[in-house]
């Protein structure tokens, strides 16, 4: 008689499950581009409608034809030049920071933003000109969240490549220093970007819904929702492979090659705003993206775009250009 197949319970494709260590992503991995510009953006996750647009998709058998899509809104505020990182590469080739210059102008209402995340001086001491050695450099760059309806105040600053060499990308920040920058700089219509997010926190979970583990039968002995093996005979310990309870959510993930269908302007914000404004969020104040499917995260969770570091040949290929949008929904899906 053949030994019955009995693969273990619960998905372990993320391990160890547990919270973020921070309320805004981190992240490491980059491109390139041919010209200099910013490879990320911050954004605020307004929530989700549908639109009619024509399949641009060439080996899809809708090719041509108007489909339905679900999109996610984008809310994208201006951004603030802030200033610029410098790090050299050490002997094992890791990058080591050397100065951060700022920028010398800074508007008043920009400079009280920032200053809630970076400790900025009044006299700067340093200049791009000073920093005359590294190996690569960094957009310091300063988020607004008050502009839209999220109730936020602490912008996020991060640092964004540029994607080019390190002349290049001195030359493109001093051009962009003390100045506003918007998702149209960083991103076009058709574009393929990663987008990096904090999922919803769900609090104390059970092993059912934390790893998928089936239930017992009715007649089990011990557990119906839960693992009753624990692992071999008499062990000492529980293996960390065992599906066990414990907190679910707030864990920090990358969805890779997410199509931005839509990149509209402020005047344009009554194309996706409802009546009422959107349901938990309110009203779209400033540029916005449409980005193709769902993305993690909870309504007004600060969110960061990237130009995605795994599009393939094929990708390109199918998503051809920005598609042509018909129609876009603003029926408010607030419960009554």
């Amino acid at each position: 008689m053949s030994k019955a197949h009995a693969p273990r319970n619960g998905s372990m494709q993320f391990w160890p499950r547990k919270r973020s260590k921070h309320s805004f992503v981190r992240t490491l991995s980059v491109t390139t581009s041919k010209d200099a510009k910013p490879l990320g953006f911050v954004g605020y996750k307004a929530g989700m409608t549908h639109v009619m647009m024509i399949d641009n998709r060439g080996k899809s058998t809708t090719a041509g034809d108007k489909i339905s899509v679900p999109v996610t809104i984008v809310e994208c505020p201006e951004m603030f030049a802030l200033g610029a990182a410098f790090y050299e590469k050490s002997a094992n080739g890791k990058l080591r920071k050397v100065a951060d210059v700022f920028a010398s102008e800074i508007p008043k209402d920009w400079r009280k933003i920032a200053s809630m995340r970076v400790p900025l001086a009044k006299k700067h001491p340093k200049s791009l000109t000073d920093i005359t050695e590294f190996d690569h450099v960094r957009l310091i760059v300063c988020s607004r969240p008050g502009m839209t309806t999220t109730d936020a105040k602490k912008p996020q600053v991060v640092e964004v490549d540029l994607g080019v060499g390190k002349d290049a990308a001195l030359t493109y920040i001093t051009r962009k220093l003390g100045k506003e920058i918007s998702a149209n700089d960083a991103f076009a219509a058709g574009d393929v970007v990663d987008i990096h997010a904090i999922t919803k926190g769900k609090g104390f979970q059970g092993t059912v819904k934390r790893y998928g583990v089936m239930m017992t039968s009715h007649r089990s002995e011990k557990v119906r929702r839960g693992v009753a093996a624990m692992g071999a005979w008499t062990p000492k310990r529980v293996d960390y492979t065992i599906p066990q309870p414990g907190k679910m959510g707030y864990h920090q993930r990358t969805e890779y090659n997410k199509q931005i269908l839509k990149i509209g302007s402020a005047e344009e914000a009554s194309m996706v705003n409802p009546k009422a404004g959107l349901h938990q969020y309110g009203l779209i104040k400033n540029n916005y993206l449409l980005i193709k499917g769902s993305i993690a995260g909870p309504r007004k969770k600060a969110v960061l775009l990237t130009s995605g570091i795994r599009t393939k040949k094929y990708m390109n290929k199918a998503y051809s250009g920005a598609p042509e949008i018909s129609f876009i929904s603003v029926k408010n899906y607030a419960k009554e």
